[in-house]
């Protein structure tokens, strides 16, 4: 054996590499969790011994592991396994059915819940279910649909679950649509923000800690079923830190991860944010952690006036007049500190005033190596994207208006649609760029929906939006998924690229993202997920690579039948054995005398 030794050579493929020259070469060695060597099958086949795992990739594309720069994992996963996911469903028709067959295996005192990732205009009836469809689908079970930042359907079940009646008032923020005898509907509208879809999704119940664990590391295999091997998480309202955190610090010390996570901390209180950080910089640092699990500073959430909300059926928000006043301490204790910070600014008025704050700091506490950003910035102008820039800060974009779309060029108008955001421009001024989702509530988890809207310019629904000028080819989208998003968690020239030394993490796909016809690529998975070497998810000819999972839990969980981003394969296998499970299921809980069911957890 001899010190070039290789534990895991892959060759035969056609890996694109992300290096500085974006070229592909045919085989790759990785040894202790890095790659070692990128070259010919001839060269890199010289680095095997006897203890070498060869895998011939058979011709398959390699890619670098898919890094989302912002997504809600550490939230999305404590509640993976409860959500039925209409992501990526064809026809509202089926998900209604859906519905149907998991309000028949839903055990009493649980809900059915659909919660995001999905749009009307990716069905082919063009439109929203109703009450009356959620009704008819599940008269007994709660039902909640939550649809974007702007509504929640709820059936009748739901709504007595949730306890709105006709002497509730409406919350802050929000409206209960009613009849005209002042009842209730099942509608609730997000109006300026989303506070009352997401408190009330919290009124319901919620799975214990070991299901939590399970559902957590379900949601992992899903996300690396898709190619993704690192996710910047941003936080999120109702995710306490270190409370809410107790699922992934027991992933991480079980060595149970398989996707790596940077995270930052969400503020959760109103008018007291400034004292969530500082009773964070005192607990944690940014970068502490290792590979798999570390700090990675404060946001998206910093104060909650700076915050708007892209509910493009709604007037923009104008943010408060407090917001500077509350914004600056904190901008400032972060920087005294050397935090990275992110801040959720959908539009450019919102942007405007923030960066008055952060030149105001920077005057004082230069914020140039902070790798500090925003998220979302759909309407940012030229000027404010020079601003960033002459800070050191980066900008993080993500597929929303691929579902939201057609909204916003009602509101708006095709002439602004065609820059939000304007991708190209940001790249052509050298600003930091990261590709991500803004999953689960809004948009789906799936890279690959996001790789098809940079690169088609269109919707899920298949409205054209951007000009050539503002879409991106293959190789340069991929690059912001990849080397683009690594900048975003302060790890740039240690992963997103096949190049010796980075993190070995990769992707073989399904077909070649290159070549494929452009509205297959939102269809493209992962057969072989490689994160340190090591792989984590394995299909086809790859299977017998791929790792033992634990049974999903609950067993009535939708997660067991359908899986996540749509399968038309599950979907079938649902329909013929929805009625089975269900039956099953019932008689157990009955026999039982509920010991053991999940009916009874709560």
């Amino acid at each position: 054996m001899t010190n070039n030794h290789a534990d895991l050579i892959l060759f035969n493929g056609k890996i694109a590499t992300q290096n500085d020259r974006r070229s592909f070469a045919e085989a790759v060695a990785i040894r202790d969790s890095k790659f070692i060597a990128v070259g010919t099958k001839r060269d890199i086949l010289g680095y095997r011994d006897d203890g070498t795992k060869l895998v011939d990739l058979n011709g398959r594309t390699v890619i670098p592991g898919l890094n989302d720069s912002h997504l809600h994992l550490i939230r999305g996963g404590l509640s993976y396994n409860m959500e039925l996911r209409w992501d990526g469903v064809p026809s509202l028709a089926d998900g209604l059915r859906m519905l149907k067959d998991q309000a028949q295996r839903t055990p009493p005192g649980q809900w059915v819940r659909v919660v995001g990732g999905w749009t009307e205009f990716q069905f082919a009836e063009r439109r929203l279910p109703t009450i009356d469809d959620l009704n008819r689908a599940a008269p007994d079970t709660p039902v909640f649909v939550l649809h974007l930042y702007d509504r929640a359907i709820l059936n009748r079940a739901a709504l007595r679950a949730v306890g709105y009646t006709k002497d509730s008032p409406n919350p802050v923020g929000g409206e209960i649509a009613r009849d005209a005898a002042g009842n209730p509907t099942g509608i609730l509208i997000a109006r300026p923000n989303a506070m009352i879809l997401y408190a009330t999704l919290a009124k319901g119940p919620k799975l214990p800690p070991e299901y939590q664990v399970n559902s957590t590391r379900h949601f992992m295999r899903e996300l690396n079923r898709l190619g993704i091997t690192s996710v910047v998480d941003a936080g999120g309202g109702f995710q306490n830190y270190p409370q809410d955190y107790e699922v992934i610090d027991q992933l991480h010390r079980n060595g149970e991860m398989t996707v790596r996570v940077a995270y930052n901390l969400f503020t959760q209180k109103p008018k007291q944010e400034l004292a969530d950080f500082k009773d964070w910089t005192g607990l944690v640092k940014p970068g502490q952690g290792d590979d798999y699990y570390r700090q990675n500073g404060a946001g998206e959430m910093l104060v909650f006036s700076a915050a708007d909300f892209e509910d493009f059926l709604e007037p923009r928000p104008d943010l408060p007049g407090s917001m500077e006043d509350e914004l600056k301490p904190v901008i400032r204790l972060l920087a005294e500190n050397g935090w990275p910070f992110r801040l959720h600014a959908t539009y450019n008025e919102s942007i405007t005033r923030a960066l008055n704050v952060y030149e105001e700091v920077n005057r004082e506490i230069p914020l140039n190596g902070l790798h500090w950003f925003i998220d979302h910035a759909e309407t940012i102008t030229e000027r404010n994207m020079e601003r960033i820039k002459a800070m050191g800060g980066g900008i993080a974009i993500q597929h929303r208006m691929a579902f939201q779309g057609e909204y916003f060029r009602d509101r708006y108008g095709e002439a602004q649609m065609k820059r939000t955001p304007p991708i190209s421009e940001m790249l052509s001024m050298g600003l930091p760029v990261g590709g991500g989702t803004d999953a689960t509530r809004v948009a789906s988890y799936n890279p690959f929906v996001s790789l098809y809207w940079l690169v088609s310019g269109k919707t899920v629904g298949g409205l054209a939006m951007y000009p050539e000028s503002n879409r991106q080819d293959r190789m340069e989208a991929l690059r912001l998924w990849t080397v683009g998003s690594s900048w975003f968690s302060s790890e740039d020239g240690k992963k997103g690229a096949i190049v010796p030394g980075q993190l070995a993490d990769l992707a073989v796909l399904s077909s070649d993202y290159f070549s494929v016809p452009e509205e297959e690529i939102k269809n493209l998975v992962s057969v072989l997920t490689v994160v340190g070497g090591k792989p984590v998810y394995a299909a086809e000819e790859f299977s017998d690579m791929s790792p033992a999972l634990p049974p999903v839990l609950p067993d009535w969980s939708p997660v067991a039948t359908y899986g996540g981003y749509a399968r038309p394969a599950a979907a079938a296998v649902s329909a013929r054995s929805a009625a089975t499970q269900a039956h099953s299921h019932r008689h157990a809980c009955e026999q039982s005398g509920g010991f053991g069911c999940l009916c009874w957890a709560f």
